[in-house]
């Protein structure tokens, strides 16, 4: 279906910030919802290695939804690249702060409702922590 956003989920394999139950959680909902997405193994990694994936997986003219940590930090590791990710149209899905069954809602969910800082200001999540 051409609405719905792109989903990109990261297994923060090296940080390990998420909590496990979380991921696998996500990835399972994921998985039988028969939905396409792409799993990258760690977008800290990726950035810190300066991954050229980055610049794909920024690129597209459709919505995209991130399954990962705080939206201002996913912002900042594709934008350490020159990989901006538009701040119109992503939205990241905090595994770090939700609950899997809501982080799985949140990234099946259509509706793509912004949330990078449009600028170098922290998000403006309710309850978001900083790190």
């Amino acid at each position: 279906m051409a609405d719905q956003p792109r989903i990109l989920f990261c297994h923060c394999n090296y940080a390990r910030v998420v909590p496990d139950e979380v991921k696998q959680g996500v990835l399972d909902g994921l998985c039988q919802s028969g939905r396409a997405f792409e799993a990258v193994a760690d977008l800290c990694e990726m950035s810190a290695r300066r991954d050229p994936a980055l610049k794909r997986l920024a690129a597209g003219e459709e919505p995209v939804k991130i399954a990962a940590c705080y939206p201002r930090a996913v912002k900042w590791l594709f934008g350490s690249c020159q990989a901006g990710l538009p701040t119109d149209r992503t939205e990241v899905v905090n595994m770090r702060e939700l609950s899997a069954d809501d982080a799985t809602a949140a990234v099946l969910n259509d509706t793509v409702d912004p949330n990078l800082p449009a600028d170098g200001s922290v998000a403006a999540n309710e309850g978001e922590k900083k790190i």
